[in-house]
């Protein structure tokens, strides 16, 4: 298994593919890849057809998945507010690549029995756990309920992991591109699935830290908070507003996140064991929070904020991490969908979580783009995410 990763800037697409090819046969040693993943930025949208014929052009069958960026990222680099071009690719011996494309009114319901879901993305699930499946998925924001999609993906496929982005760059439907082979779609979702002689291991950095104390929902209704151990929901929030520092006073006027406890076992609570949600409001009344998720009574939940500071150490803490669990295993390539929210916007500079992930992972191929939505998994479940950067490395399964 061998991964190569790089972007261009150059303003042509036609160039800037050709470019991008070029330093890819050479880190590939001339191999032919199995899989080459395609970013483009949206300054290309006028193009965006040419892709599937460009990227043949340079690697002859290899199977393509990509999609519109409203950045890119890839060989340590990223890309925004500028023409950019990542191309990512993979020589994957003893891996077997199933490429799919579902639109929305072809997909099951997260209801339906893991067969239907099976026969939509003609991916058998294997009974064999050392055969799971493994997903890439690219959906259209417009046209695809990707929260609908994850659920489904998590009954029929339980033991998959779930990567992936939204695409983006566009501001209506129709706009964005999603690539998948000699193909060209404006709608559905577009994916693989990795089965075989591969690894998937993720890294999903949400950003946030938690403030106050963790507490039990005492009283909701679907997405609305009502009571936090037995106390209203909004009294506790002003109660913590008054004990916050000045800087933390003026985060919680707009950067403020309820994180729901993802393991009911737990007794104590770090990094990674909160899925973050938005609170989007309050009820007509005021007196209840709403929040970007369905709640349940007896969960535990915290509040969390968000900045720049926080999501740097909090990224760079999983990381760490996650480079201790390594031991003998050795990453051959990654990709990281980050959230549009993110990169120089939230850091003030370019290439910080690329720089990170270097910094503490070493010189693994690294390959992305910024997206619209970001998917990985918290606790064996899928998620969408925001303001999220969502790593996927990737290694041999079988031997090093």
């Amino acid at each position: 298994m061998k991964w190569a990763s790089t972007v261009s800037d150059a303003p042509q697409l036609a160039t800037a593919i050709a470019d991008a090819g070029a330093a890819l046969r050479l880190q590939l040693g001339g191999a032919t890849p199995d899989l080459i993943l395609a970013f483009i930025s949206a300054h290309h949208h006028g193009e965006y057809e040419r892709v599937p014929e460009l990227i043949a052009a340079q690697f002859g069958n290899g199977l393509l998945l990509g999609c519109s960026a409203g950045g890119v990222i890839g060989g340590g680099k990223e890309i925004e507010q500028r023409p950019g071009v990542s191309l990512t690719a993979a020589t994957l011996p003893g891996v077997d690549v199933a490429p799919f494309h579902v639109d929305a009114g072809a997909m099951p319901t997260p209801n339906d029995p893991p067969a239907a879901w099976e026969r939509s993305l003609a991916v058998p699930n294997a009974i064999d756990p050392n055969a799971t499946p493994h997903f890439l998925l690219l959906p259209d924001p417009f046209s695809i309920d990707s929260e609908v999609l994850l659920r489904g993906l998590d009954r029929a496929y339980p033991a998959s992991t779930k990567l992936g982005g939204l695409a983006s760059g566009a501001q209506q439907p129709g706009a964005n591109a999603l690539f998948l082979g000699r193909a060209l779609h404006r709608a559905g979702v577009v994916g693989v699935a990795l089965s075989g002689d591969i690894a998937v291991d993720t890294i999903v950095a949400q950003g946030c830290r938690p403030i106050g104390q963790p507490m039990f929902i005492t009283r909701c209704q679907q997405n609305l908070l009502w009571e936090l151990d037995g106390q209203p929901a909004m009294q506790v929030l002003q109660d913590l507003y008054e004990q916050l520092e000045p800087e933390d006073q003026a985060l919680i006027q707009h950067s403020l996140f309820l994180g729901i406890v993802m393991s009911e076992h737990q007794q104590q609570y770090r990094q990674g064991d909160f899925l973050i949600r938005n609170l989007i409001g309050t009820d007509p009344t005021r007196t209840a929070l709403a929040v970007g998720a369905l709640l349940r009574e007896n969960s535990v939940v915290q509040f969390h904020l968000r900045d720049a500071k926080t999501s740097s150490e909090d990224l760079r803490q999983l990381l760490s991490r996650y480079r201790t669990q390594l031991s003998t295993a050795r990453p051959r390539g990654a990709l990281l969908f980050s959230c549009l929210g993110r990169g120089a916007h939230l850091y003030g500079r370019p290439d910080h979580d690329t720089d990170a992930f270097r910094q503490h992972i070493g010189d693994v191929p690294l390959g992305g783009f910024f997206c619209n939505g970001e998917i990985g998994p918290v606790h064996g479940s899928s998620f969408l995410h925001g303001y999220t950067s969502s790593f996927g490395v990737f290694r041999r399964r079988l031997s090093d």
